[in-house]
């Protein structure tokens, strides 16, 4: 009888990073490992020329491309509450997937995956009818990708139900609180700048199974040197860094 092949039961987490938002760390980050990208779409930040960039790293090194629609808010960074209609968010959001994907289809990359930006990103969370709105983009524009968000709420909940793809994500350089909720930016240990806090709080993610991805920011003046000693300690602890299948 012929035999088969184990199967590889080797932990395995992504790891991602927000780019093109202005930061000149973007190349530094594709090469120091991450395995998905999260591509600013023109709103809270980023351009035509900077998604292209990230397209062509993305095809170059290579790494999962992902769009990281916002809140057109620049001033804001995306990062302030708005109130939108269903029709100005879905507008909002087709221009920003639409955009990016142009961009990937002249790179000859694919958009792998979704993940909202800054207050979108915990507005649709909270919100299942935005979630929807989301989802319905997604549907028509890119039916392939999968969505990015925090691992329990609405965008998990939605998602599921459409039957598309769920990646929970966790934050190697945000702090938590005890019921594993963000931080509020502004507050005290909102944001994690010491390496060892990084470290553990990225081994302690990935080992909880709670999370299939861990971010870094890519315009925190600090990303790339988490990044790379996360993943170092992620490799040391037998973990496999892989974008999601």
């Amino acid at each position: 009888m012929a035999s088969h092949p184990s199967p590889d039961t080797t932990p395995c987490i992504d790891l991602n990073a927000d780019v093109g938002e202005g930061g000149a760390q973007d190349e530094a980050l594709f090469a120091a490992g991450i395995s998905s990208a999260n591509v600013a779409c023109g709103a809270h930040a980023g351009d035509e020329a900077s998604m292209a960039a990230a397209c062509t790293l993305a095809a170059r090194y290579p790494v999962a491309l992902g769009a990281h629609p916002g809140y057109a808010d620049r001033e804001h960074f995306g990062r302030r509450a708005q109130t939108l209609a269903p029709r100005e968010l879905e507008r909002l959001l087709e221009d920003q997937l639409a955009a990016l994907h142009a961009c990937a289809v002249r790179a000859g990359v694919a958009v792998a995956h979704v993940k909202p930006h800054g207050a979108l990103y915990h507005a649709l969370n909270r919100d299942e009818a935005g979630a929807d709105v989301l989802l319905g983009v997604v549907r028509r524009l890119l039916p392939q990708a999968h969505i990015v968000g925090p691992p329990c709420g609405a965008l998990d909940l939605v998602t599921r139900r459409a039957g598309l793809k769920f990646v929970p994500e966790g934050f190697i350089d945000r702090g938590y609180r005890p019921d594993f909720s963000l931080v509020p930016r502004g507050e005290p240990r909102d944001v994690l700048h010491d390496t060892p806090l990084a470290v553990a709080q990225a081994l302690s993610l990935a080992r909880s199974g709670r999370v299939r991805t861990l971010c870094v920011h890519g315009d925190g003046a600090e990303a790339t040197r988490l990044l790379v000693a996360a993943r170092a300690a992620l490799l040391a602890a037998g973990f496999r860094i892989s974008a999601p299948a």
